[in-house]
């Protein structure tokens, strides 16, 4: 069975002085229409105790229109306008399903700038993408080509903080294949010494990002808390610090791009471990490095990819002791610093920390994979077995 994964090319692009003057007017418009919904629907459940759906906000967002306040509504294109609110939709969807907080209004300074289009709102002819209310296509630099023989179906167009603008265009990949399928698993430890460690024995070094533009980061901050709130000089200041953050965030995307593919290729089972990022970096101490380190977006690359490429990868019980379990004879120490780097067990064996929590995590994923054991080992002695190396116990119907 074909099937075809969906995947978004993003490509920078150079609108000119009225394309950009458009878009950020589209920009406005999609922000007013979010919030004005939001608003709406919320201000329904709370007196009325009644659910707003996306035909309602719909032909709320028609009755603006018509408003003397709002008639400048009609001046960008109607597609970006109701896909925010399909958007508002599938937040209050994910709300109501619980996995998700409840929608927030989007803030003219701190929100993403972006805008969807429909492929009634645009034309892709040979190469060249022209949105509605624009006569010219938009300059866009392709530096990879689409699938051949394949149209996008959706056009998003987005501004960051640093300025620069982005198109991204989702079309079907049909180049997007499993793999061969191969005998290889991996464990892997991730740290902040070492980006990550392999069950291989290989470490991965931290480039640490951020590190690197530090000096140069604290003192465009510095000149930036200097300047007058609201003055020109302040804008230009808060540009220069949000290009040093978007050189950051992009050197350490591509790092973890190459990272992952690479070890999606090379392994059928990775086994990880179920980190909670968001509240490691409430440690003061380590939440800068942790930040850097970007374990959450390392995770989600990983799993995008083994999920278009056939390979499994398992999340261990974030309560596994994995560094301080002995690989060898499955002894549990009571308590292992952070500054323990290396360590003996009773039974002899000399453990390097992040090597031998990469083995335990290898071993606690594939007991899970087989027997389905839970990934938190028993306190016990050298001769017993943890919970990951017993058969589970039965189930009443």
């Amino acid at each position: 069975m074909t099937t075809h994964v969906k995947r978004a090319y993003r490509y920078r692009c150079y609108p000119t002085d009225a394309q950009a003057a458009e878009l950020s007017r589209t920009f406005g418009c999609v922000r007013k229409v979010y919030n004005m919904a939001l608003a709406a629907r919320t201000e329904a459940w709370v007196t009325r105790q009644e659910r707003v759906n996306y035909n309602a906000t719909s032909a709320m967002l028609t009755a603006w229109k018509k408003t003397e306040e709002l008639a400048y509504l009609n001046e960008v294109s109607s597609v970006p306008l109701q896909q925010t609110l399909r958007h508002l939709q599938t937040a209050f969807t994910h709300f109501f399903g619980k996995r998700a907080k409840y929608p927030r209004f989007k803030s003219r300074k701190t929100s993403r700038k972006s805008a969807e289009y429909t492929t009634s709102a645009f034309r892709f002819r040979d190469g060249a993408l022209t949105l509605a209310k624009m006569t010219e296509p938009l300059d866009i630099v392709w530096s990879r080509p689409l699938p051949e023989g394949m149209a996008p179906s959706t056009v998003t167009v987005s501004q960051d903080a640093a300025g620069r603008w982005f198109v991204s265009l989702l079309c079907d990949d049909p180049g997007i294949k499993p793999l061969p399928a191969n005998a290889n698993a991996v464990g892997i430890d991730a740290g902040l010494e070492h980006l990550l460690t392999l069950s291989t024995g290989e470490k991965i070094t931290n480039p640490r990002h951020e590190r690197r533009d530090r000096a140069t980061l604290a003192k465009a901050q510095r000149r930036l808390a200097k300047k007058e709130k609201g003055s020109a000089n302040r804008a230009k200041a808060r540009l220069k610090v949000a290009k040093i953050h978007a050189r950051i965030a992009d050197r350490r995307r591509d790092t973890l791009h190459k990272i992952t593919t690479r070890l999606v290729r090379e392994n059928q089972t990775i086994v990880i471990e179920d980190l909670t990022v968001r509240n490691m970096v409430k440690n003061h101490r380590l939440a800068r490095a942790i930040s850097d380190a970007a374990w959450s977006e390392f995770r989600s690359m990983l799993e995008y990819k083994a999920q278009w490429y056939g390979r499994e990868v398992i999340a261990v019980d974030r309560w596994f002791p994995s560094s301080k379990l002995c690989s060898a004879c499955n002894t549990l120490r009571d308590r292992m610093p952070l500054n323990v780097r290396t360590w003996t067990c009773d039974c002899g064996t000399t453990h390097d920390r992040d090597v031998n929590a990469a083995h335990n995590l290898l071993a606690a994923g594939l007991a899970v994979t087989v027997c389905g054991a839970g990934a938190r080992p028993q306190r016990s002695t050298p001769d017993g077995q943890p919970a990951t190396k017993q058969k589970p116990s039965r189930r009443e119907p």
